[in-house]
């Protein structure tokens, strides 16, 4: 079976709710659980320690009316391996999207570190209170790690995706990391991690793009640059990012997440290798092996794949205080 076909057989599965294991097979599966366990093993579980709150009001001195931006899902959206609030991914997040708008931003993250797919639901819950105009999830490693069906994974998330577009949020889904980047993992299970990983990328963008959202691969998060640099762009575990790493991050979602808002939509740009209107699933097994790519504006069968060009420049967010409080203000970016 195709990469294609595989990922659409899954996304299906998801829908209507099979298991999904025949994707991969039995004995892959197999395999992957004794991955999980031996990355576990050697990752370790996170401290029971919340980290910094991303919370609050960015671009100070911007006009009005605000932007509001919700932030949902594990680790990698709450900022887990950083001290200070203004090194998180949300802070880089609504940092960029500040500058990009020209407006203020008022973040809130709802992110949890451990969560998977089946936590949205909560998440979402009380994202939905705040009525937020743009929502960023960020989900999907954890259920690699715990084994967790890929077909549950996906119709979590493509649940989620439809109840934040019913209540009017645009939503845009950064899909699982390529966990083959992840150097505590060993060869030849490393790439059976990656595999998995990415296949269950494609089997998110499917889900997000024929929902109603937005769909960007994060991949390897920039793989050349971390495989150049692990020491400044992962984090003291190998497993998480670091500051640096999550200011990547952000660097690859905030050209979508301001094309999302409607800024910028109407600029001509210039296509480039590998873009255009493809079908569904083969566009994202394309964007699952590029990190950056886009997936949206989805027609019929077809769907238009754009490589955006990276942000070089997220503003660094600076504050004076770190502790969370949702009328500070957390950035003059």
């Amino acid at each position: 079976m195709g990469k294609a076909a595989a990922a659409r057989k899954l996304a299906a599965a998801a829908a209507f709710g099979g298991g999904g294991l025949s994707v991969l097979g039995a004995g892959l599966y197999g395999v992957l659980r004794t991955e999980a366990n031996l990355a576990r093993r050697a990752i370790g579980d996170a401290p029971d320690v919340a980290p910094p709150d991303s919370t609050g009001w960015y671009g100070r001195g911007r006009p009005g009316p605000a932007i509001k931006v919700a932030l949902l899902g594990d680790s990698s959206a709450a900022g887990y391996g950083v001290d200070r609030a203004v090194e998180t991914p949300g802070a880089h997040l609504a940092s960029g999207i500040a500058a990009g708008a020209d407006r203020r931003v008022h973040l809130r993250a709802f992110a949890r570190i451990g969560a998977q797919s089946s936590d949205l639901a909560g998440q979402i819950d009380r994202a939905l209170l705040t009525e937020p105009d743009l929502t960023i999830i960020l989900v999907g490693a954890n259920d690699v790690t715990h084994q967790v069906r890929p077909s549950q994974s996906v119709r979590h998330l493509a649940d989620g995706v439809r109840r934040l577009l019913e209540a009017d949020s645009k939503v845009l889904v950064g899909t699982c990391p390529d966990l083959g980047t992840v150097k505590p993992i060993p060869p030849p299970l490393k790439q059976v991690a990656r595999s998995w990983s990415r296949r269950l990328a494609a089997a998110q963008a499917i889900a997000t793009v024929e929902a109603g959202g937005v769909a960007v691969s994060l991949g390897s998060i920039l793989g050349p640059d971390f495989a150049a640099a692990p020491a400044l762009l992962f984090g003291p575990d190998q497993f998480h990012p670091s500051a640096e790493g999550y200011r990547a991050l952000a660097e690859v979602l905030v050209p979508s997440a301001l094309s999302a808002l409607g800024f910028g939509a109407d600029e001509p740009r210039r296509r480039t290798p590998g873009e255009g209107t493809m079908p569904v699933a083969a566009a994202a097994v394309a964007a699952a092996e590029t990190p950056g790519t886009e997936l949206g504006d989805k027609k019929g069968l077809w769907v238009e794949l754009r490589r955006r060009a990276r942000l070089r420049s997220v503003p660094e967010a600076p504050s004076a205080e770190d502790s969370p409080d949702d009328d500070r203000e957390v950035s003059g970016a």
